[in-house]
């Protein structure tokens, strides 16, 4: 599998602006994504590493490990049934529509998560970088269910405030470099607007209608499967004529090289190949 090294991601991005259509990814029968990739937006999807949108009908992935990451699943509320989840931390539950887990897997753990017979889960992967202080943590995780997720109100627009803050309201704390995620729904003819830091960037994704951001520094329309990054993220806004559904994470960067390989993340090859290692050693536990 591929190394890459994103050493720009080290220092203050040179641009403010940045938008990616993805590429699509299917995997057999059950699993349709379009995928975006930390290299298509100019360091300014930091400290996201990798968001996959996807649908999956049937087990996919099977036992799998991650290290120096945090893998996120967010669960849209149109998913139907269960998404079943476990890890190498002894977890094992499943997810319901609109729920969230945070899977910190740190210095290395084991993940499994498939959809129950008969349901169709729709949702996002999100691979969040953890700093160099905190990859070789011990792993952990959270799950955060649909009904224990705040709601913050626009002119026609509501969003669910996943994780983080807004409009005032506390949810949520990430650990170690917190974020915000908004899951936002405009009716037509409908504003929601959202403030926070200078110093953050942002990373918005289009999920379904047309709907138009604007910033502090920039505007951009947004159609399904579009996806922007931008700094200075003081003030944003998003409309919409006809109804829209976006998400928007806001965190701040850590502006740090790494290398990924897959699954993994971590400062250079040597770690990376200690963790495939370990891996193959059977030291990151077991589920079954």
């Amino acid at each position: 599998m591929n190394t890459r090294q994103i050493d720009k991601l080290a220092g203050i991005p040179c641009e403010t602006h940045a938008q990616s259509g993805g590429r699509p990814l299917a995997i057999g029968d059950g699993f349709q994504a379009q995928s975006y990739q930390h290299g298509e937006f100019r360091g300014l999807m930091d400290p996201l590493i990798m968001v996959d949108h996807f649908t999956m009908t049937q087990p996919t992935f099977g036992t799998h490990a991650h290290a120096g990451l945090s893998a996120v699943t967010i669960m849209f509320e149109d998913s139907e049934g269960a998404f079943h989840n476990r890890d190498s931390l002894g977890n094992d539950l499943d997810l319901a529509p609109g729920d969230l887990y945070w899977f910190k897997a740190a210095r290395g753990a084991l993940h499994d998560e498939a959809p129950r017979p008969g349901a169709k889960t729709h949702a996002l992967q999100v691979f969040v970088n953890l700093s160099a202080a905190h990859r070789h943590d011990a792993p952990a995780a959270f799950h955060v269910a649909a009904a224990d997720i705040p709601r913050l109100s626009g002119d026609k627009a509501t969003a669910r405030l996943v994780l983080g803050e807004g409009g005032g309201i506390q949810g949520v704390i990430a650990p170690d470099n917190p974020l915000t995620l908004l899951d936002i729904h405009l009716e037509a003819g409908g504003q929601f607007k959202h403030a926070g830091s200078k110093d953050h960037h942002v990373w918005i994704l289009a999920i379904k209608g047309s709907s138009r951001a604007t910033w502090t520094t920039g505007s951009a329309d947004l159609q399904p499967g579009k996806a922007i990054a931008f700094a200075d993220a003081t003030n944003i806004s998003f409309t919409s004529e006809d109804g829209a559904h976006v998400v928007l994470f806001r965190g701040q960067p850590l502006r740090q090289a790494f290398v990924q390989r897959g699954p993994y993340a971590m400062g250079n090859a040597d770690e990376l190949d200690a963790v495939e290692e370990a891996y193959r050693s059977g030291l990151l536990g077991s589920i079954d």
